[in-house]
């Protein structure tokens, strides 16, 4: 597998080999050990997979404690991928990172624990998969705006599809500094 560093200290871009021929493609989506040696030391522990359609914003999103590291890739359809650096102490707090995901080109993104996520649906649907290093505590979940102007993130969609949640979420600079990560 290729593996790139992001601009953004901690994420990589995955592209997994993929073995085709005129029946379709085998391609490995996770070993542990070839991840670890990657630099994904996490243990992945809960998988996650949704179904959205064209249009869908989801995000961002990060959990905080038991923060999750999640590696993240389309089966089916397209999506603009988003990380968002959290971490206070990091030269790139606040700074965004986008990717397009789909299931051509099989690439695969890493976002490690201290990263808000989010994603929107450029394609008629798309089956999205994470694969999460804690699991899911709803009590610890936060949400930052999707359209903060602090951060600035191009969204290739102008009038995204979005729950109440995402909808009423707060800027970075008017979250409760306490739930961000040191």
């Amino acid at each position: 597998m290729k593996v790139t560093l992001a601009p953004l200290e901690g994420l990589l871009v995955i592209e997994p080999k993929i073995f085709g021929d005129s029946r379709g493609f085998f391609m490995e989506t996770y070993s542990r050990e070839r991840y670890r040696a990657a630099g994904i030391t996490e243990d992945l522990l809960q998988d996650n997979l949704s179904l959205s359609r064209r249009g869908v914003l989801r995000g961002l999103h990060f959990q905080n404690p038991a923060p999750q590291g999640k590696l993240v890739y389309v089966l089916q359809g397209a999506v603009f991928d988003v990380a968002v650096d959290l971490r206070r102490s990091s030269p790139t707090f606040g700074k965004w990172y986008g990717t397009t995901l789909t299931d051509e080109n099989k690439k695969q993104l890493w976002l490690p624990p201290g990263f808000a996520h989010g994603f929107c649906v450029t394609s008629e649907t798309a089956l999205f998969t994470y694969k999460c290093s804690a699991y899911y505590a709803p009590e610890n979940e936060h949400t930052i705006r999707y359209d903060d102007p602090d951060i600035g993130i191009e969204w290739p969609i102008a009038d995204p599809l979005l729950s109440d949640k995402d909808r009423n979420a707060k800027g970075l600079v008017e979250s409760d500094k306490a739930v961000l990560f040191d």
